[in-house]
């Protein structure tokens, strides 16, 4: 716990004030806590053996100032503790969020989408009620559990050693439930992301789930990792559970240790019967707080686990670094100098050696797991190499920020992503909308027809997934997306798949004109994409096997005959 609370150090400090108010709240509370003991004594002596007539008036309305100000001082206390709690939350999740897209490709891709939802949403929360309720109330508890033991003290030392002697038994069993519990709380975590996991499939892929009739067959797969969640968090509540019973019977014991031996001390007049109240209600009033702060502690750990799980995320350095230029022209110039991207034992690139100019377009063919994505990802610094270089415009492609190297490259995939907002932001996504562009980026992508039929036309609001447009349509849209960025290297990953041969006619007719002072580096499914490509790349286990144009490789090459074939069909 110390770690943790080291780990987060930094963050408190900046709530300074607001914990200073939680401290307004904690003394109102503890102070008025002191009080309802303290009144026991006049509330005996003077009011019902003494029977003084004035503290028929004076203990009520003290009765009454003490618990104003308790309640004064929890109000405080819950609204500023909440308020750094949710301001935390808050922050956390974007820090982790900004921290998980930040690291490259093969993070993402080895870490499924549930667990580092899990991260962003479940590890959060319970970071929230650490920081928010349980540090305030572990300080609040404890400087009530001191006061107390000290006015104990202060009433009768001997008595005082009868009634705590058994507060150290507490300490003990205390810890080696909480190392349990932490255990259990890990587990927890990760059996949640597990469900988190079946459930962004289920969701992710229900046209699939629907069209199969397996609706069941998930269902099955769900209430695996569901009741094993189940059974995990039963352990914890099992083990967590015992602290509360466990304290209940220690504090008993004090208690008749008390009562025993104070009631000793009233039949020898050695106290009054007042004194004996107020004592005997103080010690009561140190065994509650003692009980919550077992409580607390046993439940931090689940929160320790999941401050720890963030941690390692926010700890998580990127395998590709950032460089420190910015690339402020255009890309013109591209070179691959002896590239080799190793993923674990095998290649996905192997001695690649190309040169690409301004105004060329560049196709690439090649078998399934060929290396034609990857070509195109080392552009986007999904990966970098594992040896050689990747020169743009003569440096280094590492020595750029990724920021701006971005701003510079247009990604058109087959796989379309379509964003809850309107068309028009799709289309400028990331950028300001100029609607006089977006429209000019559709006509480009044939995608003028289609957008007059929607009811808002560039400002209808797009469904998840774009499930209000056909496949044709998506496609259309991250075509016009491209465009509308306006960047000097495009590359297209089967990027017309969804569309019939007219329409992709039509659109690469007005490509063409837009693309001639560009680079343009086209993953090809059709042999109309790449029959008339400036340079055709035959890529097979990560290597170029043969280079030329269309006419140059049917006379050269065996391979690309084979695969022109295959387009062709």
């Amino acid at each position: 716990m110390r770690k943790v609370l080291k780990r987060f150090w930094p963050y408190i400090k900046e709530y300074k004030f607001y914990y200073s108010l939680v401290l307004v709240g904690i003394i109102l509370t503890v102070s008025a806590t002191l009080a309802t003991a303290h009144i026991m004594k006049p509330l005996m002596d003077d009011l019902f053996i003494s029977r003084k007539e004035e503290m028929l008036h004076l203990i009520p309305i003290a009765l009454i100032g003490i618990y104003f100000a308790k309640a004064v001082g929890r109000y405080i206390q819950s609204v500023f503790m909440n308020y750094i709690g949710q301001h935390i939350m808050a922050r956390f999740r974007e820090i982790l969020l900004h921290k998980i897209i930040s690291l490259d490709m093969g993070f993402l891709y080895k870490n499924r989408s549930g667990e580092l939802i899990s991260r962003v949403i479940n590890d959060i929360a319970k970071i929230e009620y650490f920081v928010s309720n349980m540090l305030p109330e572990l300080f609040r508890e404890s400087i009530t559990v001191v006061a107390l033991i000290g006015y104990v003290i202060y009433l009768n030392s001997m008595l005082a050693f009868y009634a705590l002697i058994l507060v150290p038994l507490i300490i003990y069993p205390i810890v080696i439930i909480a190392k349990k519990l932490k255990k259990y709380a890990h587990r927890s975590q990760e059996k949640n992301a597990d469900v988190v996991t079946r459930l962004t499939e289920v969701f992710n892929n229900s046209e699939i789930i629907k069209a199969n009739a397996t609706e069941s067959y998930e269902l099955g797969r769900f209430s695996v990792q569901n009741w094993k969640y189940f059974k995990i968090n039963m352990k914890s509540i099992y083990v967590g559970e015992i602290v509360s019973p466990f304290m209940e019977i220690i504090g008993a014991a004090g208690l008749a240790a008390v009562i025993f031996v104070g009631g000793r001390e009233v039949y020898n007049e050695n106290m009054s019967v007042g004194e004996f109240t107020a004592f005997l209600t103080a010690v009561g009033l140190v065994f509650q707080p003692i009980r919550r702060i077992g409580s607390i502690y046993s439940k931090i750990q689940t929160a320790v686990a999941s401050s720890e799980r963030v941690f390692e995320i926010l700890d998580t350095q990127s395998k590709v670094v950032d460089g420190q230029k910015l690339l402020q022209e255009n890309i013109e110039h591209i070179e691959f100098k002896d590239v080799v991207l190793k993923y674990e034992d095998s290649f996905a690139l192997n001695g690649i050696n190309v040169e690409i100019k301004k105004g060329e377009n560049i196709a690439l063919v090649g078998d399934s797991g060929g290396g034609k994505t990857s070509f195109i990802n080392m552009l986007l610094r999904f990966y970098d190499t594992s040896s050689g270089k990747i020169l743009l415009n003569d440096t280094s492609i590492k020595e750029f920020t990724q920021d701006s190297l971005k701003h510079h490259i247009s990604l058109v995939t087959q796989r379309i992503y379509i964003f809850q907002d309107t068309l028009a932001s799709n289309v400028a996504y990331g950028q300001e909308v100029d609607e006089k562009r977006v429209n000019e980026a559709l006509k480009l992508a044939d995608a003028t027809d289609f957008v007059a039929t929607l009811e808002n036309g560039v400002h209808t609001h797009m469904e998840e997934f774009g499930a209000n447009l056909s496949g044709g349509q998506r496609q259309r849209v991250a075509i016009a997306r491209a465009i509308y960025k306006h960047s000097s290297l495009l590359l297209f990953d089967e990027a017309t798949s969804a569309l019939d041969n007219e329409s992709e006619k039509r659109i690469k007719n007005a490509l063409d004109e837009y693309t001639k002072d560009k680079i343009t580096i086209t993953i090809a499914h059709r042999l109309s994409t790449i029959e008339h490509a400036d340079k055709i790349l035959v890529m097979q286990k990560g290597s170029i096997v043969a280079c030329g144009t269309h006419s140059e490789l049917l006379k050269s090459s065996d391979v690309y005959k084979r695969l022109a074939g295959e387009l062709d069909k």
